[in-house]
């Protein structure tokens, strides 16, 4: 693979991942009424939690963006937001008590991750 197919492959698949997460991050960077229904009353989150994790995804996603940032900043990065989305998923499993199918979106997230955590090795291989 040529380093400019790595290079686009990481591109595409970071603003993808990092735009989903800052998305999912939005609404509870100041707690709207959705967010605080879906994590406080659905899942049982406190309300403290939802700015918290909200503000962690958007630095997490910020961090991934910054071409040439330390890499243990952005392994951390990558880990945290890793760390979210298990927990979402877990989360939405055990507070509804049953699977449901719905929650199989969320692979879009963690697919468009792990692509741009293998490619982001891929790239710093190639530069060495």
């Amino acid at each position: 693979m040529t380093t400019k197919t790595i290079n686009i492959i990481y591109w595409i698949s970071t603003i993808i991942f990092a735009a989903l997460m800052v998305f999912s991050a939005y609404a509870g960077l100041q707690p709207t009424p959705q967010a605080v229904q879906i994590l406080h009353d659905g899942l049982g989150y406190p309300i403290y939690f939802i700015q918290y994790i909200s503000y962690a995804k958007l630095l997490g996603a910020i961090a991934i963006l910054i071409p040439g940032l330390n890499k243990t900043v952005k392994e951390w990065a990558y880990a945290g937001l890793f760390f979210d989305l298990a927990g979402a998923f877990y989360s939405g499993i055990a507070a509804g008590g049953k699977f449901d199918p719905i929650i199989l979106t969320m692979f879009i997230w963690i697919i468009a991750g792990i692509v741009s955590y293998i490619f982001w090795h891929k790239k710093i291989r190639n530069k060495n």
